[in-house]
């Protein structure tokens, strides 16, 4: 089963411009007004007295144009009079347009001068602001943001956040300004006074914030998975479950649930088989335990491939074993292909003597299966077939999907087909594994002829069995789609390219036509 991989760009930070002062304790802060500008280089009551100065010099310069103005027209006058005492009417004709010109002029000076000293007192009011406003503070640290200096600009400026007009202070970010209260974080909506900051989309967040949001935990340990050498996030995913965590675990002994394969989480306990295997709580609840247990299963899968008309005639025996009594059986057993890394079925036959599970074993302290009683059964070859063995402690779905697989190969050598190759024989198998799976998932609870043979069979069975008929929890209808997404997507040339060859040509010509052709050719049509 292949592992993912998944790597991730770590967030983003971004800079804001911030138009005011940054305190050392990296909160926003308003600009400090200093008393004493003796420091800045200037002296206010200097400049003020020299503003007044000049505006007393332009009072002073419009009045002695104004007056100067005033002799030329007299003189002028005078000329006029003296030229011209018997025109009389042109004179004063002459003098009214003097006048007229004398009142515009001194309205226009008078305007002008207004001007002037509005402007005059803009100048004195910058200066002064100027004096009373902190240098910005330098930082040594090439990487660190260091925000531009106060600006008063003449227009206003409209915050992204409120809409309103801002004065005095304002953030520069994300393209736009803010109030330094407005500008606030997505996920706990305070403001955002750190010098760096993360963007999800086009939403900025605390960057505390954006980890606890965006930054994936392992769900082993819990922990912020960690960056790699390059900065990245890197971390592993079961391809069905999604599980993430770190890549740390494979290697440190984290157990994982012999069925369902999820890594043994920290805040859960996997119970302890003898053999060394671990499960979950979850395939637990449908786990069956020994071979009485597994005896109603049986029978309903006898009943699917007598659906098929596939009926196997002699009554093969199946016994539910440990994993060393498998591996042993799978040492003494001259013909077969075998599942590596772990085989958790066998079709035998040679006679052999094997310990299968006679009772269902206790939960003990320390999530620990203890009074498990196994007794040796000597296994007599009266056909080509010995018995079925299969792995004890697995969900009721893995256990019958196994134990569909392993029967097919009893259908092979009892109905005479020749050796096959491996690819053919284990790919057929997988098909009737997948096949049963499939009935079983669109039934939901198998069908009534096999629950009322269950329901025969299990009389004295243990309370835990009668819970395995019925309605499926959403996890055990989970569990099924996993187990075929096991047949469907394994690598190996027997039972994955041999499984996808078989499923083609069964879906292409019906397993009758392709069970013939293969005992006619050896292989799939």
């Amino acid at each position: 089963m292949g592992w993912l991989t998944k790597i991730l760009k770590g967030s983003s930070s971004f800079k804001g411009q911030y138009h005011g002062r940054y305190g050392d304790d990296r909160v926003w802060d308003e600009p400090r007004r200093h008393s004493d500008a003796s420091s800045s280089g200037f002296d206010v009551e200097e400049i003020d007295r020299a503003i007044a100065l000049s505006l007393s010099e332009e009072d002073q310069k419009g009045k002695k144009v104004i007056e100067n103005e005033s002799e030329s027209e007299e003189e002028e006058l005078q000329c006029i009079k003296s030229d011209s005492e018997d025109d009389e009417p042109n004179v004063r004709a002459q003098l009214e347009e003097n006048e007229r010109r004398e009142k515009a002029e001194l309205e226009e000076n008078e305007q002008r001068a207004k001007a002037q000293l509005e402007e005059d007192e803009q100048l004195a009011k910058a200066l002064q602001e100027s004096l009373s406003v902190d240098s910005p503070p330098r930082y040594d640290n090439a990487n660190s943001f260091q925000p531009f200096p106060y600006f008063f600009p003449s227009s206003y400026r409209t915050c992204a956040g409120c809409n309103a007009e801002i004065h005095g202070r304002y953030l520069s970010c994300m393209g736009a300004t803010w109030h330094p209260e407005c500008f606030r974080c997505r996920a706990c909506n305070q403001p955002i006074t750190d010098i760096e900051f993360s963007m999800s989309g086009n939403r900025p967040y605390h960057k505390h914030c954006y980890k606890e949001y965006h930054h994936p935990r392992c769900d082993v340990c819990h922990n912020f998975i960690p960056t790699n050498s390059a900065g990245l996030i890197e971390y592993r995913a079961h391809p069905f479950w999604q599980q993430k965590y770190c890549p740390s675990h494979e290697r440190d002994g984290t157990p994982r649930c012999c069925s369902c394969e999820r890594m043994e989480s920290r805040d859960k306990m996997y119970l302890s088989l003898d053999d060394g295997r671990k499960l979950c709580l979850e395939c637990l609840d449908s786990a069956i335990m020994d071979t009485h247990e597994c005896q109603p299963l049986y029978l309903e899968i006898q009943d699917f491939y007598e659906g098929l008309n596939m009926k196997v005639e002699q009554q093969v025996p199946l016994l539910l074993v440990e994993r060393s009594a498998l591996n042993d059986a799978m040492e003494g057993e001259k013909n077969g292909h075998h599942h590596l890394p772990e085989t958790r079925g066998l079709c035998l036959s040679e006679e052999q003597t094997i310990t299968t599970v006679s009772r269902r074993p206790k939960i003990g302290a320390g999530y620990r299966f203890i009074d498990m009683i196994t007794e040796p059964r000597r296994l007599i070859r009266r056909c080509e077939v010995t018995a079925i063995l299969i792995l004890f402690g697995l969900p009721r779905l893995l256990t019958g999907s196994i134990l569909a697989h392993e029967m097919m190969h009893a259908w092979l050598r009892l109905k005479g087909y020749p050796n096959l190759k491996p690819e053919v024989e284990e790919g057929i198998c997988q098909v009737m594994a997948h096949m049963w799976l499939d009935s079983e998932m669109y039934s939901g609870s198998g069908s009534n002829a096999a629950s009322s043979s269950s329901a025969s069979a299990s009389s004295s069975s243990s309370s835990t069995t009668s819970s395995k008929k019925g309605k499926r929890s959403d996890f055990e209808k989970e569990l099924g789609k996993f187990f075929k997404h096991q047949i469907e997507a394994d690598t190996s040339s027997a039972y994955g390219d041999g499984f996808r060859e078989g499923i083609k040509a069964v879906n292409q010509f019906g397993l009758r036509r392709t069970l013939d052709h293969i005992g006619l050719t050896g292989c799939f049509p």
